[in-house]
């Protein structure tokens, strides 16, 4: 256990427990951690996770529990709700938090027979929108929470709507892991991974592969871009199911956070789900956008959305020839850069762990 946990564990703060889903990506997870950090000496967080990543909760200092995802479980639907209502049951009592942060989709049932069980705490839900137009909606009592927290897309700006029954929506700016200065510019990026200063990088980050397979893509980019004269390296996801096997040449990494690293490369050549789309635009390098059409946000509007702040491409890249002029796209947006970033506000993760602290005063133990 390391001394900051163990001073979490000992220390009189109140206790706010996160529940983040198992999603496709690191989502899920990475907003919970970012509300997190933003209460350090404020409050004790504390994970009840479905991701398996639990070692990035606990690098990070915080207390985390591990419950598998219904995905990968074996247990019928039911049976797995019945299991998790025991499971987060055992959790609050042990944690005792006055306010319980759900983010996902859509909260489970065990999830909220757990905390009806329990009563004394306020409960927030986070949940990212965007999602397509033909998506089903999952109806959910919105009068369950005292607070939802929607993660805007680019461009969003803090708003905020009182709900029947007394609860609060409340919209913020984009939500991003680290601050500004926690990214490394480019000299130490590279030192950090090991890359010689000179030369042209290409960082591929297609995502875990769990839902779509992306080594003929990414194959079918690594020889375009490796033609270029750019070295590749590949980001291996903590939560991957499934290795894409690399060809010769091409350097595989795994560091969390990625974001902490970005600017260390000349290209960034990834999907285009919440996290990845922020975190490109908050380092400012120029991107190769390929959205997942398997998934239900609307990754193509939110990678347009991307284009229109810094140089990038949008493209599915499933042919050689939507590959090739993708790539030749990409290649001549870099020989006339802005000097200028864009102006984006970036900062929902502090105004999100402020609506929640606020919670702190609505119950008491």
């Amino acid at each position: 256990m390391t001394k900051s946990m163990q001073d979490f564990k000992s220390s009189k703060l109140p206790a706010i427990l996160f529940f983040n889903v198992n999603g496709s990506g690191m989502g899920h997870l990475n907003r919970c951690l970012a509300y997190a950090r933003q209460m350090r000496g404020r409050a004790r967080p504390v994970f009840f996770s479905l991701a398996s990543a639990i070692e990035m909760i606990e690098e990070m200092g915080f207390e985390a529990d591990y419950f598998v995802s219904h995905f990968w479980s074996t247990n019928t639907s039911f049976h797995w709700n019945s299991e998790l209502t025991f499971r987060f049951g055992l959790m609050l009592e042990r944690i005792q938090p006055r306010v319980v942060v759900f983010d996902g989709t859509w909260p489970f049932q065990g999830f909220l027979a757990a905390c009806k069980a329990y009563g004394a705490a306020a409960l927030v839900w986070s949940n990212r929108g965007l999602l397509k137009e033909n998506v089903a909606r999952t109806t959910v009592d919105e009068k369950l929470f005292d607070l939802i927290i929607q993660p805007g897309e680019l461009g969003a700006t803090k708003s905020a709507l009182l709900l029947e029954g007394g609860s609060k929506r409340v919209i913020v700016p984009p939500v991003c892991l680290l601050e500004p200065e926690e990214l490394l510019e480019r000299e130490p990026a590279r030192k950090a991974l090991n890359l010689p200063e000179q030369g042209r990088f290409a960082l591929f980050s297609l995502g875990p592969g769990n839902l779509k397979d992306v080594s003929g893509i990414g194959h079918g980019l690594i020889r375009l871009f490796t033609a270029a004269g750019f070295q590749v390296v590949w980001a291996r996801a903590p939560i991957s199911m499934r290795d894409v096997e690399l060809p010769p040449g091409v350097k595989p990494v795994s560091v969390y956070p990625l974001a902490r690293y970005l600017r260390a490369f000349d290209v960034f050549v990834g999907a285009t789900g919440y996290n990845s789309c922020c975190e490109v635009v908050q380092s400012g390098i120029p991107a190769l956008l390929v959205p997942n059409d398997k998934l239900a946000d609307d990754q193509v509007r939110r990678a347009q959305m991307v284009a229109e702040l810094i140089p990038a491409v949008v493209s599915p890249c499933e042919t050689d020839a939507q590959r090739s002029g993708a790539v030749a796209s990409l290649l001549g947006k870099l020989a006339d850069i802005p000097a200028e970033k864009p102006e984006i506000q970036m900062n929902g993760a502090a105004l999100a762990a402020e609506e929640i602290l606020a919670l702190l005063s609505v119950r008491e133990r």
